[in-house]
């Protein structure tokens, strides 16, 4: 998957039943500890352990130089890299234990109302909502648990250069019309309209259900899952998400042999004009003008587009929080691990270089979401409140809408590899969805 982060959010369905098994590590009642807020943070001082699933920038240095950065304000800190391919696989059974890092990313594993078994609460909710975006995702009795690492927006990269070349100089603003524009490119260019990463299957999880909330420009459109019985109802954000990529594939607008799909090698088709867009967060954009770069081609040719959608005349594209950096509450340095969290948040650079957006509330848009900037679209932070709910639904209709196996049947409902129609295949989502919820005792 190359340098690619994962979001919790795309995790936690599939891991949410192992949050029984972490307990054993919780030895304090919920509540007992204080917010961690250094009283004297030029004072901090001690080692701290920093677990990571960006084993590539610890491997290259890159980690290395930014805790050298840090040091320069905090001498007096030492912090240590760990970085875990497995992540959620290995810290979810390290969390039987105290020994889980001073700082780490929150696994999808860990049950919300868990949060203050495992981690010291970093503030009040009032205070640190003014400040930073997503606390609700971990936010337990008023008490906030986490400061993400980035936000991430909703949308597809595409080859501008490429688009352009088809004729196609303006967003596509339905469905219908993306789907002409995609007919254009392969008329016109020869290029794979679409590329739908089906081998590799992550591109089909997270990524298309992180949409959720565009269509309808809702910040409360996940949470609203959890009180229907038809969430793929006829307009609903997940029927016209999966509609749009059920219609890509059966006209044939995306690579003939999805069983042949290659991440690492998509990177550079798309750059190099052979591919013309996928659906991906925000924070591709700078891999991909990488890659142009790499394979001598123009990097800003490499854009982003909203999912082709308007609300009121105007696009909306979905803000949702990856990983969230947390202090374990039974680290023996928490004031020298917020401060690492502190400083890693809004003073590293890490979120601009990524090309993510910063959680801080008063920082920019970075550079790759210029032209949702530039064009109005409404960036909508959407709300986690009900997440367990979803994912608890989302488990027993055993759909897995942060899974790739659903819209991978989607896709090969779509190009006749399975029985079955589009119709059949979303009522039948809306049936096993409906039925969970009553199990559920929703």
């Amino acid at each position: 998957m190359g340098t690619r982060t994962l979001s919790a959010a795309m995790l936690a369905a599939a891991v949410l039943t192992v949050s029984t098994a972490c307990s054993g590590g919780a030895t304090k009642p919920a509540g007992e500890e204080s917010a961690v807020a250094p009283l004297n943070p030029e004072g901090a001082s001690g080692s701290i352990t920093v677990l990571t699933n960006r084993t590539d920038l610890v491997q290259d240095g890159t980690m290395k130089k930014y805790a050298a950065e840090f040091n320069k304000t905090y001498p007096d800190v030492k912090v240590e890299f760990e970085a875990i391919t497995d992540y959620e696989g290995e810290v979810k059974i390290r969390m039987n234990t105290e020994n889980y890092g001073d700082v780490l990313l929150i696994p999808g594993a860990v049950s919300k109302a868990d949060y203050p078994n495992f981690f010291a609460p970093l503030g009040a909710a009032a205070d640190m909502r003014s400040k930073y975006l997503f606390t609700g995702k971990t936010e337990v009795d008023g008490k906030v648990y986490g400061i993400g690492t980035f936000g991430t927006a909703s949308g597809f990269v595409y080859n501008k250069a490429l688009w352009k070349e088809a004729g196609i100089t303006e967003w596509p603003t339905t469905p219908e019309q993306f789907l002409r524009d995609l007919k254009s490119v392969k008329d016109k260019t020869g290029a794979v309209p679409y590329y739908t990463n089906f081998k590799d299957a992550w591109p089909l999880s997270g990524q298309w259900t992180n949409g959720v909330g565009t269509v309808s420009c809702d910040s409360q459109a996940l949470d609203v899952l959890a009180e229907s019985d038809k969430p793929w109802a006829k307009g609903s954000d997940l029927n016209t998400l999966d509609t749009l990529l059920h219609d890509m594939v059966a006209r044939k607008l995306t690579e003939k042999d999805p069983s042949t799909t290659n991440w690492e090698s998509s990177k550079t088709l798309l750059a190099k004009g052979e591919i013309g867009s996928m659906m991906l967060g925000s924070w591709a954009v700078n891999q991909m003008r990488a890659a142009a770069e790499d394979a001598g081609k123009n990097p800003d040719d490499i854009g982003f587009m909203p999912v082709p959608v308007q609300s009121g005349g105007e696009f909306c594209a979905t803000l949702v929080s990856d990983y969230q950096q947390a202090v374990n509450i039974h680290s023996d340095n928490k004031e020298a691990a917020r401060v690492w969290i502190d400083w890693f948040t809004a003073e590293s650079g890490y979120s601009e270089k990524e090309g993510a957006v910063s959680v801080l509330r008063s920082a920019a848009m970075p550079s790759t979401l210029q032209d949702y900037v530039d064009n109005g679209v409404k960036m909508v932070e959407r709300s986690e409140a009900k997440t367990a709910e979803v994912n608890e639904i989302d488990e027993a209709a055993e759909i897995g809408l942060n899974t790739p196996d659903y819209r991978q049947k989607l896709i090969d409902i779509a190009r006749g590899a399975q029985d079955g129609s589009l119709r059949d295949y979303l009522a039948d989502l809306d049936k096993r969805w409906s039925e969970a919820r009553k199990n559920a005792g929703s």
